[in-house]
């Protein structure tokens, strides 16, 4: 990122099979302090198991699922809680940030270092065959990794608080992505994945 970049600024990082922008701190009417803990303290997190090879686990991190749609992923099946005012004001800048629409949100509570996601790509048919998918983070800096699926070529992306990943393209379709569990002591981290559910 350049020294004269504005923090508000959506940067291409160059990737192969795929696209990718950062923005190292969405333009928003609130702290970044205030939205998170707004966000933990008004969602009803839940804690849901998936299926992984064909075994149930707990998810290592707690979830909530709003928007307009319903979303089907690891045999677990969300039914959209309602916008709150504040999800609706977060949708806004994010589309404005990307120029993309999008219909849905997953929020992710990472409670400290031992909570993760695994490595996955967002492909699910009802995303579409060139799925856009909005990063938002608040709270502690967590290291993203993406993984090429074929060359196992890898990338990693410090996420800090406030900033803006968006995947578009072909990248769910070549790359996994996840974050991993850490070592060393790290902070609450809420992160929300904006998407376009058809």
């Amino acid at each position: 990122m350049d020294l004269f970049d504005p923090p508000g600024t959506l940067l291409p990082i160059p990737i192969e099979d795929g696209a990718l922008a950062l923005m190292a701190r969405l333009p928003l009417p609130y702290s970044t302090e205030e939205v998170f803990a707004r966000l933990r303290a008004e969602t009803p997190w839940r804690q849901d198991s998936i299926v992984l090879f064909g075994k149930r686990h707990l998810q290592p991190r707690l979830t909530a699922w709003y928007g307009d749609a319903s979303y089907t992923y690891s045999g677990l099946r969300l039914d959209p809680l309602p916008w709150t005012p504040l999800l609706a004001a977060l949708r806004k800048a994010v589309e404005h940030a990307c120029g993309r629409r999008f219909n849905s949100v997953l929020l992710n509570y990472y409670r400290n270092e031992r909570d993760s996601m695994g490595m996955h790509s967002d492909d699910e048919p009802e995303l579409g065959p060139e799925p856009a998918i909005a990063s938002l983070s608040f709270g502690a800096t967590r290291s993203f990794i993406l993984r090429h699926k074929y060359n196992k070529r890898t990338l990693k992306l410090e996420l800090d608080d406030g900033s803006l990943l968006l995947m578009s393209g072909m990248l769910q379709s070549y790359w996994l992505h996840g974050i991993h569990k850490a070592t060393r002591s790290l902070g609450e981290r809420i992160n929300l994945t904006f998407r376009y559910i058809a």
